[in-house]
């Protein structure tokens, strides 16, 4: 099976160069697990969930997007 490589848009996410979805960013999908997602964003992302747990599972229950988990991850404690 052979995998679909993208290239990076200035902003580092990746995006298809192919019609029709041309310049679309690519989105994390709803089943990629929590523990991946810690990999690339750190470890203290989605804190209070599982590393087994989905995306989607954490987006349903928080009712927070990608990026705006994202961001809380990066918030300094107070």
């Amino acid at each position: 099976m052979s995998k679909k490589h993208f290239p990076q848009g200035l902003d580092g996410r990746q995006r298809d160069q192919n019609a029709p979805k041309a310049g679309q960013i690519h989105e994390k999908r709803s089943d990629t697990k929590v523990a991946t997602l810690r990999k690339e964003y750190g470890g203290n992302f989605a804190a209070g969930f599982r590393s087994d747990a989905h995306l989607g599972t954490v987006r349903e229950k928080t009712g927070l997007s990608l990026h705006q988990l994202v961001h809380e991850t990066k918030k300094p404690n107070n």
